[in-house]
C-alpha cells in the first residue's frame, strides 16, 4: 500500500471486504504505484493541489476500467460503436460497479439543443399541449421545433436568421469593373465574377446605385439561364445564381461546421442574425404559437424561469392533464434544487457554462430508481456561491442514501465536509504527487499534517488597508439579460471582485457588458485552450521557437530540426512518441515508439547539444531548470511566467492535453503576464485550484496590481474576495430575481451589510468574527437558508 506516515495517512484497520473499491498498483500519468480501497455505499472526495494524481485515480484509473469492463460485455457489432478505452497502467481494479461520469465537459450540442431538450423536459410538456391546449396542432411532434411538423418555416426552428447584409456585400456607389461585388470570390476578372460581369445583362461601368430595379434583382437573387464562362482548361454554360442566393448556398444553407475557419469568418463578416421575424424567437410554427393552456402558449412556457414554470404547472389539475404537468413539475423542483431555477427550457446549452452544465446532468440520474451505481463528479462545486455548495451537499447524500457510491474531486471545504471518507493526493505536484497522504474522515484531515490540513487550519484575513484607484472605468444602463439598467463605475488601479450567486449578472456584466465598452481589456476566461494534441507548455507560452533558435545558432544546423512536427520528427511514430494500434471492437493498444523510445525526436537530433544537453533533455525539464541554460532575456522571461502562476512542476514537453483544467487557465494567465496599463478581466480563476494555489493565485493578481494594472475577477471564493480592494456584489437572486447592484465598497464594508447574501457567509468564514447587533445575520443562526457545515 501507498503510504506517507509522515504526512499523516491512515486508514481502517479491517481488510478489504467486499464493500470496497480496491486499486491495487496503479500508475496512470503520475500515480506512483498507489493502492487504496474505497469504501461503497459512501461518499468518497478526492483532495489535493493541482496535478496531484486526483483525475489520475477517479477519472484515469476507476472510471475507465469499468467502463471499458461494462463495454466488454456487449457484442462486437455494439462494441464496434462504443467509445474505446485503453486498459489504464494499474495491477488490478477489484469490486468495480458501473459508473456514471458526471464531468465538466461542455454538453454540447447546437443551437437546437437547449435546457427543456436536455433534460427531455420540453418532451413532456409537448405531451402536455397536445393532450390539453387549444386550439389543438396536432399531436406531440406539432410542438417540436427540431420536427418539421412543429418548427417555423422561416427559421427552421432555431429562432432566429442569417441574412446576408447588402451593405457589407456591395459597394452601390462602384461598378462591377470597379469591384461592386465584396463577397468572397468575387474579385474583379475571377471566373465567378464572370458569371456577373460577362453575363451580358448588366451595365459593368455603371455604378449599381443607378441600376433599375429588374437589373437589381437578377443581380442579386435571378435565376433560370445560364452564362458562358471562359476558363483555362476551356469554356462552359454555367447556370446563373443570384449574388445573394449563391451566397446563402454555399456558406447560409450548409453545415457551418464543415467550413474551413476563413470561410466560416467571411460568412460572418457579410451577414447580420436577426431574431425570425415570423416566430419572434420561439422557434415554433404558428399552428403550435396558436395554442393555449390557461391563456399561455408553448413558447411562454418555455420562456418562463424553471422556479416561475413550476407554479404554472401546479394549477393544472384536470384529469388529463393534471398527471403530466405533475410529471413535468417534478423534475423542474430537481433543476430549482440544484440551484438552477433561474434557468429557462428554451436557454441554449452552447450558452451554459462548466458548472451549469455539470448540474444539468445530474439533474438525469436524480430521478432514477437504479442503485449500486459509481457517481463521479469533477468539481462538483464550481461556479456555486457558498449559498448554493450546501444544495448540492444536499444532491451528493442523496445519491448516497439511494445505495449508490459517489466519487468527487473537490477542493471546496464545504463539500469535503459531506465526505464519510477523505482521500488526499500529495504530496505535490507533478513528479513531486501520485501518492496518497491522507486516508480518513474529513475532521481527522483538518488535523493532518499535509497541505491540504495546514490549508484548512489557515485563514486568510479581511483586507484591512485597500489600494486607491487610479480612475474610474464607468458602464452605463448595463441591460443585457436580466441586467436591470445598471450604472456600474470599475475602479482602476486596484483588485475588484464581482460576486453574486449563480445567476445573478456576474459573467453578463463583465464579460459581455464591460469587455464590449473595453475592447482592449484581457480576458482570461474558461474557454478551453485552442491548441493541437501536439501543444506544450513551452510551445503555448512562445518559448519553444528560441529554445530550437539557440539550438540551431549553436550548432548550426536549421532550427526545424529541432521540432517534432516537422525534420526532427521520428519517422517511426511521426513525433508521437507512442503508436496506437486499432484493433476495431477489442480495446485500442498504444506502445511507446521502438525507434524513438518515447522521445519523438530521430536519433540525429539527439547528437545536437546546447550546454550538453539534448533538445529531449531541454523539453523534460521544469522551467526553472531550463532556465539555467538559456542567456537570452526574452526566452527567460517567458520561462518564469510558468513558476509566477504556480506552475513549478510542469515539464517543457508535457502535452497540454493532460493538463487539468485549472493548469490550463493558469497556462493561459501566463501568456499575459508582463504588461503594465492593461485591464484584465478573470472569470473564477480559482476554478480547479487547491486552496494553497488560491493564495498563490491571488499573490499574483497582487503583483499585476502593483505593476500598474487593473484587475477585475469575477469569483466566488471567499478567500479572492477577502484580499480585494473593492467589491461589486449583484443580486440579491438568480435570473429575473437578480441583476441588481446590491453592494458596491471594501470587503470590510461588505462585511455589515445587512441584505448581501455574499456578506452573510462572508460573515461565516473562518477567521472572520460573526458581527454583533440586529440586523447581521449569522448563516448558522435560525432563519438563514441553507447552513452549511462547520469548518
Amino acid at each position: 500500500m501507498d503510504r506517507f506516515p509522515e504526512y499523516g495517512a491512515e486508514s481502517d484497520a479491517s481488510g478489504p471486504t467486499h464493500r470496497d473499491i480496491v486499486i491495487t498498483g496503479a500508475r496512470e500519468n503520475n500515480l506512483r504505484d498507489v493502492s487504496l480501497r474505497i469504501p461503497k455505499g459512501r461518499i468518497t472526495v478526492f483532495t489535493g493541489v493541482s496535478g496531484s494524481g486526483k483525475s489520475s485515480v477517479v477519472f484515469d484509473t476507476i472510471a475507465v476500467e469499468s467502463q471499458r469492463q461494462l463495454n466488454e460485455t456487449f457484442t462486437s457489432f455494439l462494441r464496434n460503436r462504443l467509445p474505446k478505452y485503453e486498459r489504464p497502467h494499474v495491477e488490478s481494479v477489484e469490486d468495480l460497479s458501473v459508473a456514471i461520469v458526471i464531468d465538466q465537459k461542455p454538453l454540447g450540442g447546437n443551437i437546437r439543443s437547449t435546457v427543456g431538450t436536455a433534460t427531455d423536459i420540453w418532451s413532456v410538456i409537448r405531451v402536455l399541449f397536445s393532450r390539453c391546449g387549444a386550439p389543438s396542432a396536432g399531436g406531440a411532434t406539432a410542438y417540436s421545433f427540431n420536427d418539421p411538423t412543429g418548427m417555423c418555416p422561416e427559421c427552421d426552428g432555431v429562432g432566429r436568421t442569417v441574412q446576408v447584409d447588402l451593405d457589407r456585400a456591395i459597394d452601390w456607389s462602384k461598378s462591377l469593373n470597379e469591384g461592386a461585388l465584396l463577397l468572397p470570390g468575387l474579385t474583379v476578372g475571377s471566373w465567378e465574377w464572370n458569371l456577373y460581369g460577362g453575363s451580358g445583362r448588366f451595365d459593368n461601368d455603371l455604378p449599381l446605385s443607378e441600376f433599375g430595379e429588374e437589373e437589381r434583382r437578377t443581380l442579386l437573387y435571378g435565376s433560370g439561364f445560364t452564362v458562358r464562362i471562359d476558363m483555362r482548361t476551356g469554356s462552359a454554360d454555367m447556370k446563373f445564381e443570384g449574388v445573394v442566393t449563391r451566397f446563402e448556398r454555399l456558406y447560409l444553407k450548409r453545415d457551418t461546421a464543415s467550413l474551413s475557419e476563413k470561410r466560416r469568418e467571411a460568412a460572418a463578416r457579410f451577414t447580420v442574425e436577426r431574431v425570425c421575424g415570423a416566430c419572434g424567437g420561439a422557434r415554433l410554427n404558428a399552428a403550435a404559437l396558436a395554442t393555449r393552456i390557461d391563456g399561455l402558449s408553448p413558447a411562454d412556457y418555455g420562456r418562463m424561469e424553471v422556479s416561475e414554470l413550476v407554479g404554472v404547472l401546479e394549477r393544472i389539475d384536470d384529469p388529463v392533464g393534471g398527471p403530466i404537468a405533475a410529471a413535468a413539475r417534478e423534475r423542474l423542483e430537481r433543476l430549482v434544487g440544484i440551484g438552477l431555477g433561474y434557468l429557462s427550457l428554451d436557454r441554449e446549452t452552447t450558452t451554459l457554462s462548466g458548472g451549469e452544465g455539470q448540474r444539468l446532468k445530474m439533474v438525469r440520474h436524480l430521478g432514477s430508481s437504479l442503485t449500486g451505481l459509481t457517481f463521479v463528479f469533477d468539481e462538483p462545486s464550481v461556479g456555486l456561491h457558498p449559498r448554493d455548495v450546501g444544495r448540492l451537499g444536499d444532491l451528493l447524500v442523496r445519491l448516497r442514501d439511494k445505495g449508490n457510491t459517489v466519487l468527487v474531486v473537490e477542493h471546496d471545504p464545504d463539500v469535503m465536509a459531506v465526505a464519510d471518507h477523505v482521500v488526499d493526493m500529495g504530496p505535490g505536484a507533478g513528479s513531486d504527487g501520485g501518492h496518497i497522504v491522507f486516508e480518513g474522515t474529513f475532521e481527522r484531515l483538518r488535523e493532518a499534517d499535509t497541505l491540504t490540513g495546514r490549508s484548512l487550519r489557515g485563514r486568510t484575513p479581511l483586507k484591512e488597508t485597500v489600494r486607491s484607484p487610479t480612475g474610474r472605468l464607468p458602464v452605463y444602463g448595463a441591460d443585457l439579460h436580466n441586467l436591470k439598467g445598471l450604472d456600474v463605475s470599475f475602479p482602476a488601479g486596484v483588485l475588484t471582485a464581482v460576486t453574486g450567486v449563480a445567476g445573478s449578472g456576474k459573467s453578463t456584466l463583465v464579460s459581455r457588458v464591460f469587455t464590449a465598452a473595453y475592447p482592449e481589456a484581457v480576458v482570461i476566461d474558461q474557454s478551453a485552450i485552442t491548441a493541437s494534441s501536439r501543444s506544450t507548455p513551452a510551445s503555448y507560452i512562445g518559448a519553444l521557437d528560441a529554445i530550437r533558435k539557440v539550438f540551431a545558432r549553436e550548432n548550426g544546423v536549421d532550427a526545424g530540426l529541432f521540432s517534432f512536427n516537422s525534420a526532427g520528427a521520428c519517422s517511426g511514430c511521426s513525433g508521437r512518441g507512442e503508436i496506437s494500434t486499432d484493433l476495431a471492437f477489442m480495446d485500442p493498444v498504444t506502445t511507446t515508439c521502438p525507434e524513438c523510445e518515447g522521445r519523438r525526436f530521430h536519433a540525429d537530433v539527439l547528437k545536437h547539444r546546447v550546454g550538453g544537453r539534448s533538445i529531449v533533455d531541454v523539453l523534460d525539464m521544469t522551467a526553472a531548470r531550463a532556465a539555467g541554460l538559456f542567456e537570452d532575456p526574452v526566452l527567460l522571461r517567458k520561462l518564469r511566467t510558468l513558476d509566477e502562476v504556480g506552475l513549478t512542476y510542469l515539464t517543457l514537453g508535457q502535452p497540454l492535453s493532460s493538463l487539468s483544467g485549472g493548469e490550463r487557465q493558469r497556462i493561459k494567465l501566463a501568456t499575459q503576464l508582463h504588461r503594465t496599463s492593461s485591464v484584465y478581466v478573470l472569470d473564477e480563476p480559482t476554478t480547479g485550484l487547491h486552496l494553497a494555489d488560491t493564495g498563490t493565485l491571488v499573490d499574483l493578481l497582487d503583483r499585476l496590481v502593483d505593476a500598474g494594472n487593473t484587475v477585475i475577477c469575477v469569483e466566488h471564493n471567499l478567500d479572492v474576495v477577502k484580499r480585494a480592494d473593492w467589491v461589486i456584489d449583484l443580486g440579491p437572486d438568480g435570473g429575473k430575481g437578480g441583476g441588481e447592484l446590491v453592494f458596491e465598497g471594501t470587503p470590510a464594508d461588505l462585511l455589515a451589510h445587512p441584505t448581501s447574501v455574499t456578506g452573510r457567509y462572508l460573515r461565516r468564514d473562518p477567521g472572520v468574527e460573526p458581527l454583533p447587533g440586529p440586523g447581521f445575520l449569522h448563516p448558522r443562526d435560525p432563519g438563514v437558508e441553507q447552513p452549511l457545515p462547520e469548518r
